[in-house]
């Protein structure tokens, strides 16, 4: 875009400014919270709108657990596991993430999610979770 007038240059600065700084606002990468009683996970209120449709808990590859909104993996990781009937590496995937997989809804105004027992003892949490953005789900670990 070519910018001719000093006062062009200076809004289109301005409007990219308030671009940045609203996306700065609205992407969380990590958080870390700690489950009450009955191993709620209360999700941020930036992300609520993400998990709207659900969430789906899952172990990961070492230990720590995966989190995916709903959408996500319905549209981008069932389709991977589908793959070739006599395919052993599709098999291990297939064991790996549907072994105690669990969908949840977030319970409303409060945006929380159930993490389930066996979840947490497979990734060693106790009480306190780190969740860190890898793309499009998040890493679920305990805190150290």
């Amino acid at each position: 875009m070519l910018l001719t007038a000093p006062n062009e240059m200076l809004a289109n600065k301005n409007y990219q400014k308030g671009l940045l700084n609203k996306q700065a606002m609205t992407q969380v990468d990590y958080f870390q919270r700690k489950l009450d009683d009955k191993r709620r996970l209360t999700i941020p209120t930036e992300l609520r709108d993400t998990f709207a449709s659900g969430a789906v808990i899952t172990r990961g590859f070492g230990t720590y657990l995966h989190l995916y909104p709903k959408g996500v993996w319905d549209n981008l990781v069932e389709p991977r596991l589908e793959g070739d009937i006599l395919d052993e590496r599709t098999a291990d995937l297939n064991v790996q993430f549907r072994m105690g997989k669990v969908e949840q809804s977030l319970d409303g105004k409060q945006g929380r999610i159930t993490l389930e027992q066996h979840l947490l003892d497979y990734a060693g949490i106790t009480k306190e979770v780190a969740a860190v953005s890898v793309g499009k789900y998040w890493r679920l670990m305990a805190v150290e």
